[in-house]
């Protein structure tokens, strides 16, 4: 299972990043989720900073362009396997440093990717 790392994350039901909270616990992955509210969903405890992590495979951001700049440090400290920039969330400017660190990024749906087998 790949242990993901939810930027955005909410425990607002109609938010995608709730949703994909619930279906990456449901299929087995070890998530770790920073959001805007200190909150619980699917078991999982959402952080409102940056917290240390290790062995974080995959970025699954949820928060535009502007908000993901201060993250960029973060994300290219934990020197994950992927981001993914879901609908909405892409950014060329990061994708130019996550290349340049080696760090593979794409611009797909976790959602998607989950319910067809691909993640």
């Amino acid at each position: 299972m790949k242990k993901t790392l939810v930027i955005g994350a909410s425990a607002n039901p109609d938010r995608y990043s709730f949703k994909a909270l619930n279906k990456l616990v449901e299929h087995n992955h070890t998530v770790v989720a920073i959001g805007q509210k200190i909150a619980e969903v699917a078991g999982v405890k959402i952080q409102t900073k940056a917290i240390p992590a290790t062995k974080i495979h995959t970025v699954s951001m949820y928060i535009n362009s502007v908000a993901q700049r201060d993250y960029y440090n973060y994300i290219i400290g934990l020197s994950p396997k992927r981001v993914l920039f879901n609908p909405g969330t892409e950014n060329p400017e990061f994708y130019q440093l996550l290349k340049a660190n080696t760090i593979k990024y794409e611009e797909a749906c976790t959602l998607v990717l989950l319910a067809t087998n691909q993640y």
